[in-house]
């Protein structure tokens, strides 16, 4: 067993995950589904922007109180003053407001963020829900359903969490550089020449960096997906791994990609670690050159001691946004990446779901004939196939011409070898798919007039693969009719056969089924199933396979509900064991996606048909 290959996540932090391929594009796209929120992004800028001001103001304005200090302790060895507590109490009050204001207003800028990003990410889960319930079989059928679900909830989870970071921290990163580059500028222009000279050493180093460790960040993140993957595949089939003995090679497997997890783990995380200690040490060689140099301008009286203290926090602080916006740049395409899945599955192009010409009738009403739509409840169950073609895609007809007139009520067997196209004769019927040629219709009016979920009302289905959710047996029945009393579901559970069943579970009707079931017999998941369709008492019914799963005294026991069941009722049954469709009133044989016989079980048997050939295939 190998784990599937998964898509490499972000990486850690402040390294490049998985780049946009359009990535100005896609900033547009997003800034525009951001809009309804303008102002109070607007807010979120001011915010930010004074909150930032303010904090910058704190150092120069604590450099004040140095001075005081300074000034006060030389006049009082000097004997000619102290330290005026008064002028420096007003410093310190005037800084204590600048930052309660400033955090203040950053707390209020990280709410309103917070709000709008949790908004966004209900709007697009919301819009992606919506969007998966209009999209074509055609999407499904391309689209991995664990890639569907990646995006749902790991991409939006990460536009999410990098939009509330990266937005306020690059205007807060942008606004911190300009204004200490400024405060800094009206302390000393000399300094502040100096403190930028190691700036291009910082970057270049951090790029160095930077690139050497992307590449291990990526590595982590596919080996993490293929851990994760063997994980979860080894615990799918768990039963087949031990009953062919393969413990020691899926034990030998997953120790290989936990090591090479491990290994490009720790060189990136290693790699990552090396930035702060690298900009720590090129930022003390700074520190020491203005420490230097400033005691000399301090000395000759160009500049305070206190120009000195807050000098040095200046360029300390001027190191720390430059970095952040390296972090950001790297939010920034991760966050691009992630908004660039989430809006191409919200640009699939969608399943016409309402029919552009609808059915109508014609009726006499007070003497006049008159034309009204169609009620689907009114409609009849004969289905008529005319000239049918299809094809999965448009280079790879499998159904060619297939034509068919069913009555109502009756009762129609679909047989054939495998791939001669039964099941997707009955996909296209609930219109999961529409046709390349000819037409289907339905009590005489074509399929496509009806919007697609009036013309689904008309069908009940009781697939091969069943699908039951965790809950409990009454609401899994109950899916069937949502406003079905508990006796209406009893009783249905009765004519599938299926109540005994559940009276010997502890908890009966109200057991709660896990996931996936396994906490009873495929068997039995069949029976349920049978039972949710007998309790939605559809016009239509569709049996693909429906007993296939059972024994042979339950299959005898569901054909006799069924055979009530199918009273008055149109049945499309497909069935690969022929002895359970020797009663239906038509049976197509269907051979490359074509009918190549039908009529009734004695007749096909009577000549030497293809279905004879099957049927006396399965005796031998």
């Amino acid at each position: 067993m190998s784990a599937p290959r998964r898509r490499p996540g972000p990486g850690g932090p402040g390294m490049a995950g998985e780049k946009a391929k359009d990535f100005k594009g896609t900033v547009g796209k997003l800034l525009t589904y951001m809009g309804v929120y303008k102002i109070a992004l607007l807010f979120v800028a001011i915010f930010s922007i004074v909150s930032t001001v303010l904090s910058i103001q704190g150092p120069k304005i604590l450099g004040g109180a140095t001075d005081e200090l300074f000034n006060g302790l030389v006049a009082k060895i000097q004997g000619t003053g102290g330290i005026d507590y008064d002028a420096l109490a007003a410093i310190l009050i005037k800084l204590v407001v600048i930052y309660a204001v400033s955090a203040l207003l950053s707390l209020l800028m990280g709410f309103i963020m917070t709000h709008i990003t949790q908004r966004i990410t209900y709007r697009m889960r919301k819009e992606l829900n919506e969007k998966i319930n209009r999209l074509p079989m055609q999407f499904f059928d391309r689209q991995q359903h664990g890639e569907v679900l990646s995006i749902i909830t790991n991409d939006v989870d990460m536009l999410s969490m990098n939009l509330n970071q990266s937005i306020i921290q690059l205007i807060t990163s942008i606004t911190t550089i300009l204004g200490v580059l400024w405060m800094m500028f009206s302390i000393d222009w000399v300094l502040t020449i100096v403190a930028l000279l190691i700036l291009p050493i910082t970057v270049g180093f951090v790029s160095i960096v930077v690139k050497k460790s992307q590449g291990f960040f990526r590595a982590q993140q596919e080996h993490l997906g293929h851990v994760n993957g063997h994980i979860e595949e080894t615990f799918g089939g768990i039963n087949v791994i031990q009953a062919f003995n393969k413990e020691d090679e899926v034990t030998e497997m997953f120790e290989r990609e936990n090591r090479l997890l491990c290994e490009s783990a720790w060189k990136s995380q290693f790699l990552s670690g090396l930035m702060q200690p690298i900009m720590q040490f090129i930022g003390n060689l700074g520190y020491v050159a203005i420490s230097i140099l400033g005691g000399y301008f301090a000395i000759s009286g160009r500049i305070t001691v206190g120009n000195i203290q807050s000098f040095i926090t200046y360029t300390r602080n001027f190191t720390q946004p430059i970095s952040q916006i390296a972090q950001v740049s790297n939010m920034l395409q991760s966050m691009a990446a992630a908004a660039e899945r989430v809006f191409r599955m919200l640009n699939e192009e969608e399943e016409v779901q309402k029919a552009l010409v609808h059915a109508t009738r014609e009726v006499v009403r007070d003497g006049q004939t008159v034309t009204e739509p169609v009620n689907i409840g009114d409609v009849e169950a004969c289905v008529k196939f005319d000239h049918v073609k299809f094809g999965y895609t448009e280079d790879k007809i499998i159904i060619n011409d297939f034509s068919a007139d069913i009555k109502s009520g009756k009762k129609i067997a679909i047989v054939g070898p495998t791939g001669a196209g039964k099941t997707t004769i009955v996909k296209l019927l609930m219109r999961f798919y529409d046709l390349n040629g000819g037409s289907i219709s339905v009590g005489g009016y074509d399929a496509t007039t009806f919007d697609r979920s009036e013309l689904r009302e008309l069908f009940g289905m009781v697939l091969q693969d069943t699908w039951l959710f965790s809950d409990t047996i009454m609401e899994n029945i109950r899916y069937g009719r949502l406003d079905a009393t508990d006796e209406e579901v009893i009783e249905a559970a009765k004519a599938a056969r299926v109540h005994r069943f559940v009276q010997t579970l502890p908890e009966g009707y109200g057991m709660v089924l896990n996931e996936d079931a396994t906490n009873v017999s495929q068997g039995q998941k069949q029976l349920l199933t049978i039972a949710r369709t007998i309790l939605a008492d559809p016009k239509i019914l569709i049996l693909d396979e429906a007993t296939s799963s059972v024994d042979t005294r339950t299959e005898v026991q569901i054909q006799k509900a069924m055979d009530t069941l199918m009273q008055g009722r149109t049945s499309f049954i497909i069935a690969h064991r022929l002895s359970t469709i020797r009663d239906a009133d038509l049976i197509l044989v269907m051979r490359d996606g074509d009918i190549v016989e039908q009529g009734t079980h004695e007749e096909l048997l009577s000549y030497d048909s293809f279905y004879s050939t099957m049927y006396n295939s399965q005796f031998k």
